[in-house]
């Protein structure tokens, strides 16, 4: 047997309190009564009743009002309104206000007792629907945004306000500064959060593929295009599609994007009809775009339709008050995940990944404490655990340009790894491509003894 209701009865006729009283409590369930609105407003505590039934018309304070009041106190209150045939019209407009249903005078016992167990379910589905979207909350939050330097509180700051809206958000930054992350919290703080939450890394694809996987295509479309397929600003209907690597789009590519944006709607490849979407973009890059843009290498009105909401991460070294805060919190997952007993960062450790430049920015802090977790035996996480650039590196850049700057860092990982090129380009956060090219550029052999 159910739980029984705890139901009040509101009503200046005191047949109707007693009549009803007297087949609620048949049925089970709870009753309490009031002869006036100004009563019931004295019992009616928060969370005290789950269905209040209103008469219509009483002196003084009307239903109407009484069920204004207790909704603005008990917003989880399950109202039903009570009225004769003549005032079938203000039953309606309560509804309307908040009221679960009506019931016109004389009642039927059997059609109260039906009306009173759909009020139930209907709570009962609304709490489950509660705690479901609580669990999904709880399940679909993405990793914390660690740090209290007051550069990562801005942008904690510039997230919580650009969630709430609709915007389009520009996140830039270094690679391994957090642009993903950053994304998933806007989109789990938007109202789209139940929605799907769609990543697309536009650098990694070719254009042909990228087209297909970003606007679908239709069967026989191209070779080996079997089935039709939904592309991903379809799959990302009701919720949010983060763009990736924005900056390494193809020309062609730039202009469909530009369409579907401008648009919200998509044509799939080989498809005469478009299909409307209704997504939310959050873009990513960590280019210079409008450096690109004055390059010509990409359009200014595709720029500026994703620069409405700009949001810079700042690179790891902006931030070095946060470095230790990170490690410790990357310490804790990775002892975890492992199953390892919990290890502490000596202090010396801790000294050198401050004093470390981190060109590969959170990222290259994640790997560094993941490796060092792997090598330590005991409960201390020493200095010698961790890599050697950050340990045996200088703490600042070297003098020169940029290119000497990253070439020194590279073949410094390159030396760290054993010259394992997946291993660097892991580190690195680069593709095993990117990372050859680079080799071959700057002349880099690999030792003999590697």
């Amino acid at each position: 047997m159910k739980a029984p209701l705890r139901i009040l009865v509101v009503d200046d006729e005191a047949i109707v309190r007693d009549s009803l009283g007297g087949w609620f409590r048949q049925d089970g369930h709870s009753v309490d009564t009031a002869d006036s609105a100004r009563e019931a407003l004295r019992r009616c505590e928060p969370g005290r009743y789950d269905i209040a039934l209103l008469d219509i018309k009483m002196a003084g304070m009307d239903g109407l009002e009484l069920q204004s009041r207790l909704l603005a106190a008990d917003p989880a209150l399950t109202i039903i309104m009570m009225t004769a045939y003549a005032s079938v019209d203000t039953a309606v407009r309560a509804m309307k206000a908040g009221a679960y249903d009506y019931i016109v005078k004389p009642f039927d016992p059997d059609d109260l007792s039906i009306l009173v167990k759909r009020a139930a379910e209907q709570r009962s589905l609304r709490a489950e629907n509660q705690r479901l979207k609580q669990s999904l909350d709880t399940a679909a939050a993405p990793p914390p945004i660690v740090g209290a330097s007051a550069a990562i509180r801005h942008v904690l700051d510039l997230v919580q306000t650009v969630s709430a809206t609709e915007a389009t958000v520009l996140v830039s930054g270094e690679s391994g500064t957090g642009k993903e992350l950053v994304a998933r919290a806007i989109h789990a703080a938007s109202p789209r959060r139940y929605g799907p939450l769609v990543v697309v890394n536009c650098g990694a694809l070719p254009e042909g593929i990228l087209e297909s996987e970003l606007f679908g295509h239709e069967a026989g479309a191209f070779t080996g295009a079997r089935a039709r397929h939904q592309g991903k600003f379809e799959l990302a209907d009701g919720g949010t599609i983060f763009l990736d690597e924005v900056g390494e789009l193809s020309p062609k590519v730039q202009v469909e994007l530009l369409r579907v944006l401008e648009d919200k709607a998509v044509t799939r490849l080989g498809a005469r009809a478009p299909v409307k979407t209704d997504f939310r973009v959050v873009a990513a890059t960590n280019r210079d775009l409008q450096e690109r843009v004055k390059a010509g290498a990409f359009r200014e009105d595709l720029y500026w339709r994703l620069n409405v909401f700009p949001l810079a991460l700042p690179a790891l070294r902006e931030r070095s008050e946060d470095v230790r805060p990170l490690a410790e919190h990357f310490l804790t997952r990775f002892t975890a995940s492992m199953s390892r007993k919990p290890i502490r960062l000596a202090d010396e450790a801790a000294a050198a990944l401050a004093a470390y430049h981190w060109p590969g920015n959170v990222r290259e802090l994640q790997n560094a404490i993941e490796r060092a977790v792997v090598v330590t035996r005991g409960d201390v996480l020493e200095a010698s655990a961790l890599p050697l650039a950050v340990t045996s590196g200088p703490s600042h850049p070297a003098s020169g340009s940029l290119e000497e700057v990253e070439r020194a860092h590279v073949e410094a990982m390159l030396r760290e790894t054993g010259w394992n090129v997946s291993q660097a380009a892991r580190v690195l956060a680069v593709d095993r491509a990117t990372l050859y090219n680079k080799i071959r550029r700057w002349g880099l052999k690999r030792p003999v003894d590697a």
